[in-house]
């Protein structure tokens, strides 16, 4: 068994509590991101920083996931 598995209820809860959040945020980002791009002229780094941002954020959500998901041995 993974040591990084959550063993308790509590945690699984609070894994999955912090998971909505990171996507909640990765999708207001997203949509952020949208509106700055329909908006000519944009700044050009301010979108580089939201992206990276989400991008930080869906690295976040992968860990996470694995976490939550139990090690299945083939």
């Amino acid at each position: 068994m993974n040591d990084d598995t959550p063993s308790e209820p509590q945690d699984v809860e609070a894994l999955r509590a912090r998971l909505e959040a990171l996507r909640s945020e990765h999708r207001d980002l997203d949509e952020v991101i949208d509106r700055l791009i329909e908006k000519a002229p944009f700044d050009q780094l301010q979108l580089q920083r939201l992206k990276k941002r989400k991008l930080g954020l869906k690295d976040q959500i992968i860990k996470l996931e694995s976490r939550l998901i139990p090690d299945i041995i083939a």
